[in-house]
């Protein structure tokens, strides 16, 4: 689940799907129906959109949890599993500072992030 707003979460996004040769990371935005449902699901408050979740084999992460999980499908990037040393407490503080402050530093966008037509599939996109 991502900000759909969010730019720099956006900017994530494109460069999971750039780098994710597996294709095996799916999106939802947090503002959308099956996002909510997740979020909900998952016991996170869906009107929280300063939590990032990340669902892999069942289990829920959350935060700098989240964050850390998706880094190591991500060759080079896998190096930031050291962070799972520092306590949770302070990387979490880390997240939720980035996290508060992400529009005013990276800016917010006018509609959610649309996938293009090659990207689709890999959205979660409630079927009318």
């Amino acid at each position: 689940m991502f900000d759909g707003v969010c730019n720099v979460c956006a900017a994530s996004v494109r460069f999971i799907l750039a780098n994710d040769k597996t294709e095996s990371i799916l999106f939802a935005p947090l503002q959308s129906e099956v996002g909510d449902r997740l979020m909900r699901q998952h016991g996170i408050d869906s009107a929280d959109t300063d939590t990032f979740l990340y669902v892999s084999g069942g289990k829920a992460y959350i935060r700098s949890d989240a964050a850390l999980e998706v880094a190591r499908n991500f060759g080079f990037w896998r190096v930031l599993r050291i962070l799972r040393w520092f306590p949770r407490a302070w990387r979490d503080a880390c997240y939720a500072s980035l996290a508060s402050n992400r529009y005013r530093w990276f800016g917010k966008r006018d509609q959610c992030y649309l996938p293009t037509a090659k990207e689709r599939d890999r959205f979660l996109i409630e079927e009318k």
